[in-house]
């Protein structure tokens, strides 16, 4: 029986790419695996027949000589040692080339390139610190010194982690590629190498004041620039920042996480500013003029319109939170309370009496609001 086209085998045209052909390698081996396929008796014979068709294909030389003689070009002793070793040509050492597409990326984050176990060094960690500051902090700005609990670099050995400057030894059991491989059948597994923890090296003699790890817990003072218009959940970067790296990697960052604290006058919404602020009975009925705070600390005078209304919002403009990147500030906002007077005297009750005894047409809303009772009381009756 004639060999099949190794294109065909894979379901690609003649010259597609090598990402094309891995594609449809792997699509080919997963739909194919024997596994996957206990009730298909010719599913393992296939199986085989991709694996011949991509370790020819996946290899220019032979890619090249298959595509100008066919495979004729592995037959008769032409190009000796071709894919017909085929079946002998295992099916791990395909599996393992895609086994490094799929993962490589992500162990070559680890290490640089050709694979996690490379690395000489590890980047340290990300670190957070929740800083609470005050809304007049928040509003001005402010250089802020804090203490940061972090891991640096190792002073005694400069952060290598051998001692007495000694270079770290190459690890015997992976031969510095950080990974080991098992055979499982058709799969070749890698694992972190258990002998140097996928560091690719060992440390025989490690430094006395880091225990050979490169760093050491210890506290930091760093100062912080907190920009004015900055609110709860603001997030400022530190870059190198962070905790040491190991065996002299690069330092991770350090996040800094805003809280603004509440305010015993002001409510904050966005850049904008709310104060709610009491006001007589007498005031708001007859006009007046009030002194309001400011978050700067400065005072501004407010004119209360006569028959003002608990609730009643005015707005200075400009008076509230700058914008944290540019632009202009916000307003505050004024939010009139009505207050009614309590622990009144004999001869006050009196006058309010007298002054309810000639209010009539003093209180529209209430006056209103009677009517609409009365109107809701008479349909219910009918």
């Amino acid at each position: 029986m004639a060999k099949r086209d190794y294109y065909d085998v894979l379901g690609v045209p003649k010259g597609s790419s090598d990402d094309e052909i891995k594609k449809a390698y792997r699509k080919k081996a997963k739909e194919l695996h024997p596994d996957r396929n206990k009730d298909n008796p010719a599913a393992e014979e296939q199986f085989k027949e991709a694996n011949e068709a991509y370790e020819c294909l996946k290899d220019a030389d032979k890619k090249a000589a298959y595509d100008r003689f066919g495979h004729a070009a592995f037959e008769g002793g032409m190009g000796g040692g071709g894919p017909r070793g085929g079946q002998q040509g295992d099916f791990a050492s395909a599996f393992s080339d895609v086994f490094d597409d799929l993962f490589g990326d992500f162990m070559g984050q680890r290490g640089g390139p050709g694979g996690g176990g490379r690395r000489r060094a590890t980047r340290g960690s990300d670190l957070r610190y929740n800083l609470r500051v005050t809304l007049e902090e928040a509003h001005e700005g402010l250089q802020k010194t804090i203490q940061v609990p972090t891991s640096v670099a190792c002073t005694q050995c400069n952060g290598s982690g051998a001692e007495g400057g000694s270079e770290p030894a190459t690890c015997p059991t992976c031969s510095g590629m950080g990974k080991v491989r098992a055979q499982q059948g058709f799969f070749t597994v890698e694992r972190t190498c258990p002998t140097c923890s996928g560091a690719g090296q060992i440390i025989k003699n490690p430094c006395k004041g880091c225990g050979g790890q490169g760093r050491v817990e210890r506290d930091r003072s760093l100062s912080v620039n907190i920009p004015a218009g900055v609110e709860t959940g603001t997030r400022i970067r530190l870059g190198g920042e962070g905790e040491a790296g190991m065996r002299g990697g690069p330092a991770g960052d350090l996040y800094i996480f805003i809280e603004v604290e509440p305010h015993k006058i002001f409510e904050r919404d966005g850049p904008n500013l709310y104060c709610r602020v009491p006001v007589s009975m007498t005031t708001a009925a007859l006009g007046g003029d009030i002194e309001v705070p400011t978050i700067d600390g400065g005072r501004s005078r407010v004119k209360i319109p006569e028959g003002s209304q608990s609730g009643r919002q005015m707005r200075l403009r400009g008076k509230g939170m700058p914008a944290l990147r540019g632009g202009a500030a916000g307003d505050m906002m004024i939010e009139l309370a009505v207050e009614t007077p309590v622990n009144l005297t004999s001869r006050q009750k009196e006058l309010l009496r007298e002054f309810e005894d000639q209010s009539e047409n003093n209180s529209p809303e209430n006056k209103d609001f009677l009517k609409s009772v009365r109107g809701f009381w008479d349909s219910m009756k009918g």
